[in-house]
């Protein structure tokens, strides 16, 4: 559980790295990504394990694609041996 939770903090840091690159504060992003600003802050800080889809309308706001997100993730495939 707590590797879940290490992964969903670093999708999260990912996003938020994103988003402060493209200079928007996160309310004015959550915005220009359709959710409410205290979700969108939950998903940075790793509280909220997002569907697919809203992982892809992310992507779109954050012009990327989900490979650059979702790199190396989940933790677990670095550990394998």
């Amino acid at each position: 559980m707590e590797r879940r939770n290490d992964d969903l903090a670093e999708l999260g840091s990912r996003i938020r790295n994103r988003r402060k690159t493209m200079g928007f504060s996160q309310e004015k992003f959550a915005q220009h990504a359709g959710i409410d600003r205290s979700y969108m802050g939950a998903i940075e800080r790793g509280e909220r394990n997002v569907t697919f889809w809203l992982l892809c309308d992310l992507a779109v706001a954050l012009q990327c694609d989900l490979g650059s997100l979702l790199e190396n993730l989940p933790t677990a495939l670095n550990n394998a041996t």
